[in-house]
């Protein structure tokens, strides 16, 4: 058994509820049914600076709060139907893509890394994730769950993995100048 020391515990605990208020920063688009939201940073985020088991398990538990009925998903969703929706491809594309992206950051802080991790791998694997259960859910082909789930999100992803990316490249600096308790 891994030990968890309480300064990861207070950052995966502050990723899990940055997590849950970026799912309130959301609007829908008229040409899509898929909502743009505030998630996709923030998991970013969470995976930059937390380990690949922290990153997981910050997700997990965002995704658990959020079938116990508390409304952490976009727009304030929750419960089973947001996990079996037409939208619930995205929140599993999350967890994947918090766990692949802090696996391929590597040790150090690069942002040329940074954002070719979570622009090369996290947005498809989000994106793939959210196409799955668009055409599983709503009946759509590839290129429709394509156009309405990846395609409108292209230029506001990139522009949030660079946000996430420079955050966290700003938080890591920061958080090796605080001193360790104890």
């Amino acid at each position: 058994m891994t030990k968890i020391d309480t300064r990861a515990l207070c950052k995966m605990a502050l990723c899990a509820a940055i997590l849950c208020v970026a799912s309130y920063i959301s609007f829908p688009l008229p040409f899509t049914p898929v909502i743009v939201s505030g998630q996709t940073l923030a998991v970013n985020l969470l995976a930059l600076i937390l380990s690949p088991a922290q990153a997981g398990a910050t997700v997990a538990v965002y995704i658990l709060l959020g079938l116990i009925g508390l409304p952490v998903f976009a727009g304030g969703g929750s419960g089973i139907g947001s996990l079996i929706g037409p939208y619930s491809g995205y929140i599993y594309g999350f967890l994947a893509a918090a766990v692949l992206i802090s696996l391929l950051k590597g040790q150090k802080p690069n942002l040329v890394r940074w954002l070719t991790v979570t622009i090369g791998v996290g947005i498809p694997v989000i994106d793939l994730g959210g196409m799955a259960s668009l055409m599983l859910v709503n009946k759509m082909t590839v290129g429709g769950a394509f156009l309405a789930g990846a395609v409108p999100f292209f230029i506001g992803d990139i522009f949030k993995c660079v946000v996430a990316c420079l955050a966290a490249v700003a938080l890591e600096k920061a958080m090796k100048r605080v001193p360790a308790a104890g």
